[in-house]
């Protein structure tokens, strides 16, 4: 399952489509309107979501005399869980970011950190669950792309603890 998440997650055009189908089902059509592609191509990427488990069916229905797939992401994909693949999903996540940074709107602010830092792990273990909680909470808030009334944001964060320049664990502190 690991390695089909980690497969599925190597386009960052997936991981768009997974971000526009977090608020509600969208189609193969809807998406590749969205992303501006081939109806073609966003049916291929949905596939590979799909068979990864990160998006699955919500409903069916005619439309125009079609019939219409709308799929969604499945609620707690598992990014963070993505341990053995950090470096390669890190890389398309800095895809993702360098295609949203060219679109940031500079009339209004945002918020920019980084830091490789030593802390108490019981700091890092409170953070890193506020950090988690803060995107529950944006994803919940999320409306389908253009609703009236939203705006359109960007949020990347790939927090984690690293090894000691040596490759190994630091010791808990005492």
């Amino acid at each position: 399952m690991a390695d089909d998440v980690l497969r599925a997650l190597a386009h960052p055009l997936r991981l768009r489509m997974l971000n526009l189908m977090w608020p509600g089902p969208m189609s193969a059509a809807e998406l590749a309107r969205e992303l501006a592609v081939s109806h073609a191509l966003a049916s291929q990427h949905l596939r590979k979501l799909a068979s990864a488990g990160l998006v699955e069916l919500a409903e069916e229905r005619t439309r125009r005399g079609g019939h219409e797939r709308r799929y969604r992401t499945v609620a707690g994909s598992p990014l963070s869980d993505q341990r053995e693949g950090t470096a390669f999903l890190a890389g398309t996540l800095a895809h993702g970011l360098r295609e949203r940074a060219a679109r940031r709107d500079p009339e209004h602010p945002g918020v920019t950190t980084d830091g490789e830092l030593w802390v108490a792990p019981e700091d890092w273990e409170r953070y890193r669950r506020g950090i988690q909680a803060l995107g529950d909470a944006l994803h919940a808030r999320a409306r389908p792309a253009h609703s009236p009334g939203t705006v359109p944001v960007a949020v990347t964060v790939h927090a984690f603890r690293t090894l000691d320049q040596g490759g190994a664990t630091p010791p808990p502190a005492r």
